[in-house]
């Protein structure tokens, strides 16, 4: 059969029967961003974020390579996905339509595109999505006009997302669980002569065996003078003798991510390693105090960055002190919707979701890593996540 056969065959038998969230949850996201298209005077977004179709249908699929795109106007939501991911399109979305196109011919993609879009005026774009290809907006403009695209859709979206409903939230702490289990089952085999693939191998075993789905980042672990390198992984080395180990895991439950970092060292940690974890806390404490309604994201990144001010030329930081989680897709958990850092003006508001990555880096020598996934209340941040923010001795 062709993927039009097999997509009414799936129908039949299996329509909707894996979407991740119920339809009012669904309802409500849509009827916020309708509202927020209304007021900007867009008839529609046209979005190929797989983390944005997944947030307004539920479409989600491990093949995030491929083109695929939703059309939101005030009346429908179309789904376009190649053939090989109707499968996927059918149990997992809640649309009004789906527009599959042959896999092997990208030549499809276009037309049926172009008419779902003709009638719309102002059509919305997230210019910086990594989805959106070049050779298909190119040729929507050609056909429909430069002047009705616009390039402020993302940030729309991005307004919404990154404050969580509470079914978002009781994701993000069942990710939180199951994190912490595959870290402490990792820590649990680390000593000298063992490598950091094991340690990642069996972070990841556990993890799995917990429930996560594939995550959007493998667990990350590296060793000794390895950890001075922001963004290298595992890759066959032992561990040593009394060196530090860095773990950065994150679970993936309904695409909702929650990450921690911890570090362990196999043996005895130095004076230097076990102050080094202690700024961590400091810092990570000061940030949740600052991350309340009404302070900006640079507020608490400035009120972080006076704690590390007198240690600043002695470590190495990514000048990122925390970035919006949510529901993502390889190759990130990074949701992209909110960092706190200089420049970022926007104002905190309960139930924002942040991990704060702190990790103080020696280059050459060794690392401290330590970091909870924290929501926005009130009051402050409050953990999702449970890390005891100490250095671990393990002998």
């Amino acid at each position: 059969m062709d993927h039009h056969a097999y997509h009414r065959a799936l129908e039949n038998a299996l329509g909707g029967s894996e979407l991740p969230f119920s339809q009012q949850e669904f309802a409500a996201r849509r009827h916020t961003v309708r509202h927020s298209m209304q007021a900007q005077g867009m008839d529609a977004l046209l979005l190929t974020d797989p983390s944005d179709l997944y947030y307004l249908t539920g479409y989600h699929t491990f093949e995030v390579s491929v083109h695929a795109c939703l059309v939101v106007t005030h009346e429908r939501l179309v789904l376009q996905v190649p053939s090989i991911e109707i499968g996927p399109a059918v149990v997992t979305a809640s649309v009004d339509e789906i527009i599959g196109y042959r896999w092997e011919s990208l030549a499809e993609v276009i037309e049926p595109l172009a008419d779902t879009l003709a009638p719309c005026s102002i059509i919305g774009l997230d210019a910086f999505s990594a989805g959106l290809r070049h050779g298909v907006i190119s040729e929507l403009q050609k056909r429909l006009g430069e002047e009705r695209f616009r390039n402020d859709g993302g940030e729309l979206i991005d307004r919404l997302r990154i404050v969580k409903s509470a079914a978002e939230l009781e994701c993000l702490r069942e990710s939180a669980r199951i994190t912490s289990l595959g870290l402490r089952s990792a820590i649990s085999i680390i000593r000298p002569g063992v490598t950091d693939s094991e340690v990642a191998a069996e972070g990841a075993r556990a993890m799995l065996e917990a429930g996560s789905e594939f995550m959007s980042l493998q667990p990350i672990v590296t060793s000794g003078r390895r950890i001075g390198t922001i963004h290298v992984n595992h890759k066959r080395h032992v561990i040593g003798q009394d060196e530090p180990v860095f773990l950065e895991f994150g679970s993936a439950y309904q695409r909702y991510t929650a990450p921690m970092m911890r570090t362990a060292v196999a043996g005895r940690p130095t004076d230097a390693m076990v102050r080094l974890g202690e700024l961590c806390h400091a810092l990570g404490e000061t940030l949740c105090d600052s991350m309340r309604p009404g302070n900006s994201f640079e507020d608490a990144a400035r009120a972080a960055e006076t704690v590390l001010a007198p240690h600043a030329e002695q470590v190495f930081f990514s000048g990122v002190s925390g970035y919006a989680v949510g529901a993502q897709f390889p190759p990130s958990w990074v949701e992209g919707t909110g960092f706190i850092a200089r420049g970022q003006t926007r104002e905190f508001e309960t139930d924002m979701v942040f991990h704060l990555p702190l990790c103080l880096r020696i280059p050459g020598q060794w690392g401290i890593g330590l970091s909870d996934t924290v929501r926005v209340t009130p009051n402050g941040g409050v953990a999702l996540t449970d890390n005891d923010w100490c250095v671990a001795p393990l002998r």
